[in-house]
């Protein structure tokens, strides 16, 4: 399929884990790909193995958490491709990140955790809407079944990308700009295994329907959808893709 040729899509976080496959995943369907992450090694090599392997890509470095940054990224990728028309809000301190109460985590940490996890999806939101409105376009927020359980802080965060999902559905709708979320279950990547205790890990697999981990391409098939035209008529929703963890009414 080449559902996104003549496209241009970002996507956050793109350096590795998730981020990496959404960002393969777009270019073997003919988008255009700006890797956009903060570690400069290995985005780069993510958009050079893009091109080697016959996609379109280009690496730009990203601080989500910084308004201006966000700015420049959007700036850049019209500069390189003329438009935006995807964008994919992936970016998050999760690999290695505290494993704290809200009473107790250092305020701190928190703060600046805030500023990627959650202020980070609005900033490159607010970024790109401009250059999106002309043509509209769909914008794909990462979410996580952590908003409907005992998570912590980062659980509070993605309570809060389902409501910025929500209310931006509203506020970029009158543009044709569509946004949803994807809240993926306990997902096998280096950043869970580095992050997450082997036990709790194990914990959560044997209450799974499914009774395995998830992989990134479990998410991919999602993904791509909600950005595509067949999703035409879908916005401010939040899909689960997790083995069965979360099931509601």
């Amino acid at each position: 399929m080449a559902r996104f040729t003549d496209r241009t899509a970002i996507v956050t976080g793109a350096a590795q884990g998730i981020g990496e496959a959404y960002a393969r995943a777009l270019a073997a369907e003919g988008a255009n790909v700006v890797v956009a992450d903060i570690d400069t090694t290995l985005g780069g090599q993510v958009a050079k193995q893009i091109v080697a392997d016959g996609g379109s890509a280009v690496f730009v470095p990203v601080d989500v958490a910084d308004p201006e940054s966000a700015q420049a990224l959007a700036e850049k990728t019209v500069e390189v491709y003329g438009g935006i028309d995807h964008v994919v809000n992936n970016a998050a301190i999760y690999g290695g990140m505290k494993l704290d109460l809200l009473l107790t985590v250092p305020w701190d940490y928190y703060k600046k955790f805030m500023s990627v996890n959650l202020d980070g999806a609005l900033n490159v939101t607010r970024a790109v809407w401009p250059h999106m409105m002309a043509k509209g376009g769909s914008i794909v927020n990462q979410s996580s079944t952590a908003a409907w359980l005992y998570s912590g802080f980062y659980g509070l965060a993605k309570v809060g990308i389902n409501g910025l999902t929500q209310q931006l559905a509203v506020e970029l709708g009158g543009n044709d700009i569509r946004i949803n979320a994807i809240a993926p279950g306990p997902i096998d990547t280096e950043a869970t295994r580095s992050t997450t205790p082997a036990n709790m890990v194990a914990d959560m697999v044997g209450k799974l329907p499914l009774r395995r981990m998830g992989t990134p391409g479990d998410l991919v098939g999602m993904c791509l959808f909600l950005l595509s035209d067949e999703a035409g008529w879908v916005t401010g929703q939040i899909f689960n893709v997790d083995g069965g963890q979360v099931i509601r009414s």
